[in-house]
């Protein structure tokens, strides 16, 4: 017998090799029904494969991350399934899940598969998953593995199957098809009801440059049409809102291939936002106790040789820059950290000057591949809001606090007001793979449970995520039209202070090694301006939106009065532009509605002879006529009650 326990806490026993399946059933049919994979001790396991220890137990539905995964990953094998009747001879690379369905590369030889082609593929999908065919799971040795798929003429599953290792392969079948896969899936296809291919892009093999360009095809899947008929409502929601179309529409950002890709730039009223949320930061960090420092744009190789980042990411990055002196070699800065550590040593250090906070709104460089790249959400340069605290292991729960006083207080500002954490933990088991006395681990893993249920913020544990060098909370936000985001996030360390030797005198008189935590409530600027963009639809709030007011004279007659009243709101610190152009005031209003500027005030002849402005507000329409000084000071009041909420 095993034991099986259920996150409330309660054992069951079983017999050895129990599935998931089976343990549904044994709590209520009805859940069998529903269930779509299962949690064993942190890994997801298909609900038919067999549990043959003591186990921590979870069981999936479609609510969940993982069901949904299990689900998209199966339907992925439908997709090849369905090529590979519609294309022979096709040859598969990859077909994973994402955060919102799935895709997979193919090589369809001399065909080529179009957007046209689409609905007949879905098609093909639909017929193969209402026979509800059989997942079946099996492992498989190396050799077996590599002529099964030889045989077959698959090159690109060989040369992933020559880098595995003998014991650890498996593969699944569905009706005809047979893939390369480490799972997990659904037990069937029968649960697979709706199905939309989304799109194809090219993409090269494995992500680099110098392979061959795959077909990479996108889909979507439900088990209800209803829930897939929402979701292309949603779909169509979120491109009106892409924040590369608004981006443009609004000036924010541009991008120039002269330049290079992924390297953005910042438009004048781009840049005001962006400097507008930072000065706000500073505020805010300045009340926490926050030091402002500024550091390099590049490092010497040695500098992240010893942070453990060119290990981990060198081959990936922005190759060295060598200068004129024999052997020396400089990396564009790809993290801001090593810098902070370095400013830590610069002076001895006591127990009485921890916590140290150390704040930057540091711009690194990171090497992602083309196919990568995506507007302002994934770019190969962006600014880090970034800030270190050297703590004593009794101080990380405080400070943890503290953190998330400052995250909550900047999705407050933002509206975001739908976000939860997840508290990424380590692995029950396998403790081999993270840094650090069990002692440290254990008191900051508490001290981040702790930290969020005094908040009373809903957290979410997963075992095993948590980075070698220590736990972290991650936040997830939920946009205007429910999509989800991940945005802050606080990450402790024990890592680099212990590669760069850092030290504290303790009480004690001896010498200790601080705690390091690692803190972003923006994450990158150029990703929050994106996410911010995409949630408000670029209304972004009256405190933080470029341009303020657009003043609209009705005929060129009253340009010269639409310039005084522009210049009294500019000495009152308001944001406005005169709209001159020879057009109808018609014309101007829904122009500029569509510019998501929040006041626009219309001035003719009798606001001109009365010192008026007829007011209105962005989505709101007319608000009446009053004195410009009136509706400066009514603006400026808005302005401020906003601010005094943070």
């Amino acid at each position: 017998m095993i034991k099986i326990t259920f996150p409330d806490g309660s054992v069951r026993e079983y017999n050895e090799g129990v599935n998931g399946l089976q343990i549904a059933e044994s709590i209520s049919s009805r859940l069998a029904q529903e269930v779509l994979a299962c949690g064993v001790n942190g890994e997801t396991y298909d609900l038919g494969r067999p549990i043959n220890e003591d186990a921590n137990f979870v069981l999936y539905k479609w609510d969940d991350e993982a069901g949904k995964h299990a689900f998209w990953h199966t339907s992925a094998h439908l997709l090849a399934e369905a090529l590979q009747e519609l294309y022979p001879g096709i040859q598969f690379g990859i077909g994973p899940a994402i955060e919102n369905g799935f895709y997979y590369d193919v090589d369809p030889g001399d065909a080529v598969i179009k957007e046209s082609d689409l609905p007949a593929i879905e098609a093909k999908m639909l017929e193969l998953a209402a026979k509800k065919e059989n997942v079946v799971r099996k492992s498989i040795a190396k050799t077996d593995a590599l002529k099964m798929f030889g045989d077959r003429g698959e090159t690109y599953k060989c040369e992933l199957i020559s880098e595995l290792e003998d014991g650890h392969i498996t593969t699944y079948t569905q009706g005809a098809f047979t893939d390369l896969c480490r799972g997990p899936h659904l037990m069937t296809t029968a649960p697979i009801k709706a199905i939309k291919l989304t799109s194809v892009a090219g993409a090269y093999w494995r992500g680099h440059e110098d392979r061959k360009m795959l077909t990479r095809i996108y889909g979507i899947t439900f088990p209800k049409k209803k829930m897939l008929d929402e979701y292309l409502v949603l779909l169509e929601e979120a491109k009106k809102r892409d924040h590369r179309k608004i981006g443009k529409e609004m000036q924010l950002f541009m991008f120039s291939e002269t330049v290079g890709k992924g390297l953005p730039m910042w438009l004048p009223k781009g840049t005001a936002l962006r400097l507008r949320l930072q000065e706000f930061l500073r505020r805010i960090q300045t009340r926490y106790d926050y030091q402002e420092v500024i550091t390099p744009p590049i490092g010497n190789k040695f500098l992240y040789v010893t942070s453990g980042h060119y290990a981990k990411y060198g081959k990936d990055a922005f190759q060295p820059i060598h200068t004129p002196e024999e052997g020396e070699e400089y990396f564009l800065k790809p993290m801001n950290c090593p810098h902070h550590c370095e400013i830590y040593k610069n002076f001895p250090r006591s127990y009485k000057d921890l916590p140290l906070r150390i704040a930057e709104f540091g711009t690194v460089c990171r090497y992602e591949q083309s196919g990568e790249l995506h507007g302002l959400t994934r770019v190969r340069s962006f600014t880090q809001d970034d800030a270190h605290i050297f703590c004593r292991p009794e101080q990380v729960k405080d400070e943890f606090l503290r953190v998330m006083d400052i995250i909550s207080i900047v999705f407050s500002s933002m509206d975001f007001q739908n976000f939860e954490a997840q508290i990424s933990l380590r692995d029950k088991v396998n403790r081999e793979k993270y840094i650090g006395s069990d002692d440290n681990w254990e008191k900051a893993e508490q001290a981040i449970i702790e930290a969020c249920a005094e908040k009373g913020l809903p957290a979410k544990i997963e075992y095993g995520e948590a980075a070698f060098y220590g736990p972290k909370l991650d936040f997830m936000v939920k946009d205007a039209i429910g999509r989800r985001w991940q945005l802050g996030t606080i990450q402790v360390d024990y890592n680099l202070p212990e590669r760069f030797e850092l030290e504290y005198m303790g009480s004690d008189n001896q010498k200790h090694r601080p705690v390091m935590i690692h803190r972003a409530p923006f994450g990158s600027m150029e990703r929050f301006v994106a996410v911010l963009i995409e949630h408000t639809a670029g209304k972004f709030p009256l405190w933080l939106t470029p341009e303020q007011v657009v003043i609209l004279p009705i005929s060129e007659k009253f340009n010269e009065y639409a310039e005084q009243v522009k210049m009294y709101l500019k000495i009152h610190e308001i944001r406005a532009i005169v709209d001159d152009r020879n057009e109808k005031i018609g014309r101007k209003i829904r122009d500029n509605e569509m510019r998501r500027i929040p006041y626009m005030l219309i001035v003719g002849e009798k606001e001109a002879e009365n010192g008026e402005v007829s007011v209105r507000r962005q989505g709101e329409g007319d608000k009446g006529t009053m004195k410009f000084e009136e509706f400066a000071k009514i603006l400026n009041e808005e302005v401020q009650n906003m601010i005094n909420k943070w």
